[in-house]
């Protein structure tokens, strides 16, 4: 691939991290994490705890968990953007860095991990936190997908 890429990810147990690591060296893209400021614990993230973090943001639709640091998409052309799969959708912290860069002219391709879940990984909830970019639809990725068949997915695509 000739175009500037950038693979992000937001990772609260590891499983999108490695995901997002191995499409990084498969396709020779530099890779960024989305870090909340406020760390994801377990706890926050127990789904079954209606009052647990996560909870409580999905809940809320418009909640937007501060990020520790912004990501300059400025450099690159295309962009993939990496998260788990809660309630088939991307954690709201997604959103937030969606929402704080400007994506004009600009590809985005979102990939998402889940034990089951398909919906909400081809990234089209997602439009509205970057209407200007040029969005590619994404897929649900297994956790132990090879860096080769993360090669032939990318190679695939229209980008």
């Amino acid at each position: 691939m000739n175009k500037r890429t950038l693979v992000t990810y937001f990772s609260a147990t590891g499983t999108t991290r490695g995901v997002a690591e191995r499409l990084a060296h498969a396709i020779g893209a530099d890779l960024k994490e989305i870090v909340p400021a406020q760390p994801y614990t377990a706890a926050d993230i127990n789904w079954r705890d209606t009052a647990s973090r996560s909870s409580v943001e999905h809940a809320h639709r418009d909640m937007r968990p501060a990020l520790a640091e912004p990501i300059d998409v400025e450099p690159y052309d295309v962009v993939f953007v990496g998260y788990p799969l809660w309630w088939e959708t991307a954690p709201r912290v997604v959103r937030t860095f969606l929402e704080s860069a400007d994506w004009a002219g600009k590809t985005v391709v979102t990939f998402a991990t889940s034990g089951s879940s398909t919906r909400g990984a081809d990234g089209v909830q997602l439009h509205d936190s970057a209407p200007a970019a040029r969005w590619v639809p994404g897929r649900r990725v297994a956790a132990s997908e090879s860096e080769a068949k993360l090669a032939q997915w990318v190679d695939g695509l229209n980008l």
